[in-house]
């Protein structure tokens, strides 16, 4: 059985040993960090966990703050675990930046039910695990700092092309849904799919080699977007 990555945030280093000895036994790896820059260094190294749980009170920094930055690296699924006082702070966080909340101290039996119904509402991560998804030999997605490697030449991403491009590419080659897309990336806004469409057509100046007949964002016509892992053909 595959264990679950978690990668938890949060002021007290002892809290991982802890969420380890009494998290559902043997089902969760866990590495515990002490604030937000220690976070991102990791997962710009590192492949991606499954979930991060992120302490709402972080010593030196908010844990809104580190859930923003988290997911703008990565649609990685976050569960606050915050203390009373924490809850008015946090509550315009979830769904935004965060899918869920614990308040401390922590029940465990409770704690691995959320974690558990988080994950079944997330895309399959299994396509881009890694900070640098290498598509193919024309192809890399540096997703650690949002630019794509297209044909030997370095394009930034903005936030919003590489977020989509996560999550086409975690659901590839399977289609996703615009109402899916538009969740996700606009999940506070009133984004429509004239705005989705306008993403994708700059998305695909920067990655295909002819935007008008392109090979790795294709349209379901009426459905929504996939995107393609295989080399272009004749390459």
């Amino acid at each position: 059985m595959k264990k679950t990555n978690l990668l938890i945030i949060d002021s007290d280093a002892s809290i991982g040993q802890t969420v380890s000895k009494n998290l559902g036994g043997n089902a969760y790896t866990v590495v515990a960090l002490a604030g937000e820059a220690a976070a991102l260094a990791h997962l710009a190294s590192h492949s991606l966990p499954d979930m991060a749980l992120v302490s709402a009170s972080l010593s030196g920094g908010s844990g809104i703050a580190c859930a923003k930055a988290i997911k703008a690296i990565a649609d990685i699924p976050i569960i606050f675990l915050a203390d009373a006082a924490d809850l008015k702070a946090i509550g315009a966080a979830i769904g935004m930046y965060a899918e869920d909340f614990i308040v401390k101290p922590l029940a465990y039996a409770e704690l691995d039910l959320r974690i558990q119904i988080a994950l079944a509402r997330m895309p399959s991560f299994d396509n881009a695990g890694e900070p640098l998804l290498q598509v193919d030999e024309r192809l890399s997605i540096d997703f650690a700092h949002n630019r794509a490697l297209v044909a030997g030449r370095s394009i930034g991403l903005t936030p919003i092309e590489a977020a989509l491009l996560r999550i086409l590419a975690r659901n590839a080659p399977r289609v996703v849904q615009n109402e899916t897309l538009l969740a996700r990336v606009w999940p506070s806004a009133n984004a429509f799919e004239d705005t989705l469409r306008v993403h994708m057509h700059r998305l695909r100046r920067k990655l295909e080699a002819d935007p008008r007949h392109p090979h790795y964002i294709r349209t379901e016509r009426g459905v929504g977007y996939r995107f393609s892992l295989e080399p272009p053909r004749g390459d």
